[in-house]
This record gives structure tokens, sequence and C-alpha cells, in this order.
């Protein structure tokens, strides 16, 4: 039987493997990976550069009884494909993943490994969940402003022209308290609408955006919270409003603070991901930064409300933190997700960095 080209040096195969969803890992004989798709840099985040010639156990590991090890030597003796469902990964940069694993025999010497996150489908119905909720609450937003800024305009008049007549100063006082009041709450309502102007881009290095961010932080930082950072230095600009990025990323680490309650770690992750899917749109390269804490973590009845206008756990919080986050990310044509269980909060941000759109998903 002739013997099958290196996967690596067929381009037509890689470009469908490439668009794939699925992560898609080719082994060695001796185990060792040679090629490996977007999808599956995406999933064990690590580049393929990085990743040729090391072993897959090396990069994650499964989570309980089971070795890759047996179930390697199990497919070759059988010359067949194996199937697990539901296989808990560990990564070995941190985190982990739950993924059905199909192990194939190669046509020549080796294994070809798929993966797929079981969380995909549950990440595709979470976007158009997001989807329909944002765009029926900011068409009641609208509305509700409307109702509201009418009357708060006829009070706001009253007042002025009411003061004109007074003559005596501590009268006066009431109606500037008023007028105060008056002028809070139209300020609220345009709150609850969201930005009011459209992103200004230009280009923009993360990094810098993070480091600013970090800076306006440092002086209300508790000291028993610790702040780490892991940089993928190779990210490029992306075009973007600088301006709304820090509005952005300040919302989410005052979350993750006051989440610590004094006391916890953050880390503030970038990661570069190839073949994206945001706002069903499939872009070549993307940027991912997470914003992880250690904290107690969100209550499962309130994660699916939290970017909602006036959703919050704190009796303090006035709730429009995370709405205005979705709004200028959404602005930006990309998305966030939040992962959270007690022990880890995870707000991952994702941003087109590649103007190339491939077709819609």
């Amino acid at each position: 039987m002739a013997r099958r080209k290196n996967i690596t040096t067929l381009p037509a195969e890689n470009m469908v493997l490439d668009a794939l969803e699925s992560a898609v890992l080719v082994l060695g004989a001796d185990y060792h990976i040679r090629y490996m798709n977007p999808a599956a840099e995406n999933l064990l985040r690590i580049s393929q550069h990085q990743a040729l010639g090391q072993y897959l156990p090396a990069l994650c590991s499964v989570v309980g009884e089971e070795r890759f090890a047996t179930l390697f030597v199990d497919t070759i003796a059988a010359n067949t494909a194996t199937l697990r469902r539901a296989l808990p990964l560990a990564l070995s940069e941190g985190g982990g993943a739950v993924v059905d694993l199909v192990v194939t025999p190669a046509p020549t010497d080796g294994l070809i490994i798929e993966m797929r996150p079981m969380e995909l489908p549950a990440r595709h119905a979470e976007e158009e969940m997001q989807d329909r909720i944002y765009g029926a609450a900011q068409e009641m937003l609208r509305g509700l402003a409307h109702e509201i800024k009418n009357p708060l305009g006829g009070l706001r008049g009253a007042a002025q022209l009411l003061d004109r007549e007074l003559q005596r100063p501590e009268l006066k006082d009431y109606t500037r308290v008023i007028l105060h009041e008056v002028d809070r709450l139209h300020h609220l309502v345009d709150r609850l609408q969201g930005p009011r102007s459209r992103p200004v881009f230009a280009e923009v290095n993360i990094h810098q955006v993070l480091e600013h961010v970090r800076r306006l932080l440092n002086a209300e930082l508790p000291t028993g919270i610790a702040v780490r950072f892991d940089y993928d230095p190779s990210i490029p600009d992306l075009m973007a409003d600088q301006e709304q990025l820090v509005q952005v990323f300040l919302n989410l680490m005052r979350n993750a603070q006051q989440a610590l309650d004094r006391h916890g770690a953050i880390l503030i992750r970038t990661r570069v991901e190839r073949y994206v899917t945001l706002l069903h749109h499939k872009f070549r390269l993307a940027l991912r930064v997470d914003v992880v804490d250690n904290g107690p973590g969100i209550s499962p009845d309130l994660l699916p409300r939290i970017f909602l206008p006036l959703v919050t756990s704190r009796a303090e919080g006035m709730g429009m933190g995370l709405a205005i986050v979705q709004g200028l990310v959404r602005g930006h044509g990309g998305v966030v997700h939040c992962h959270s269980q007690p022990g880890e909060t995870v707000f991952s941000v994702s941003l087109p960095l590649s103007p190339h759109r491939e077709a819609s998903a």
C-alpha cells in the first residue's frame, strides 16, 4: 500500500481541518504531535509551533484512572476507533475541559485524535440567548427611557420656575435638591441605555490598555489581593477604541476585586485564538483576555442574568458594570463569557484581531 504523505504537507486538507471547531491532532508512532489544527491550539492553549514534537500527555492529561497511553495502545491493538464521551481533561497551563474524544489509527503509523469540547454547543446556545436578551433589554430600556425622561423634563422645568419665585434661601435649598435628583435620574437612565457613542477605531496595543488599568487600580487595591499577569507578547495591535477598552477591563477587574473581599488573587491572561466565531461571524484571528479570580464564585441562579442591567449580588451595587461591558464589547464585534464555580470565576473577552471575516457561522 502506498504510504500517505505527512498531513502537515497537504495544504488542502489543512484548510479543511483549520475550519473545524473540533480539536484535531495527528500523533506519530511515538505519540508525539506532528500536527494540530487551530481548535486544538485554542483548547490546549499552545501554538502548533510550540507543540510540534511534544508528547501529548505533557500538554494535557485525563482526570481519573484512565490514561492516554492505555487508550492509544488499545486503539492500535484493536485497529479501530476508540470513543470516550465526557472525558475530563486537565491542561498543563491550568484549568481543564470536558471533551468527547475519538482516537483513530492513522493510515500510516500513528494516531488521529479528535476532541470536541462539550461546552461548544452550550456556548453557542448561550450566545444565541445573550443576543436575544440583549436585544429585548435594549428595546425595553429605550421605551423606559422615553417614558421617564418626559416627566423628568417637566419636573426640572417646574423646579426651576419655583426656584425663581422663592425669596427665602432655605426654601431654595429644597428646589436645588429636586434639581440635583432629577439630573441624577436623567444620568441613570442614560447609563441604562448603554454607550451613546460608537467606538472610534484606531490601532491599540492590548497590553498597554491592561497596564493602564493596572495603574488605575493600584491605589485602591487592598494589600491582601495579589494580581498576576500572563501576557502573550506576540499579540499584534487590534483596531479598537482605547478608552472603551479601558472601561471594559476596569469594570471587570473591579468586579474581581470586590468578589475577593480583600483577600485572594486575580490573574489577567491574554491569548490569540484562531478561527473563532464571534457574533455569528468566523474570524481567522481573535484576541482573548481572561480576568480570573479565586473568590467564592457567582451563584448559579444569578449567572445566566449577570449581563442584564440592574442585576447585582451586592446590596450597594447598581448592576450596571457588566451590562456596560457587554455593550462595549459587542460594539467592537466581540463577545464576553463567564464561567464560575467556587474558587474560580473567569470572565473571557474575545475580540477580532484580523479584519478578515469568514462566511457567517
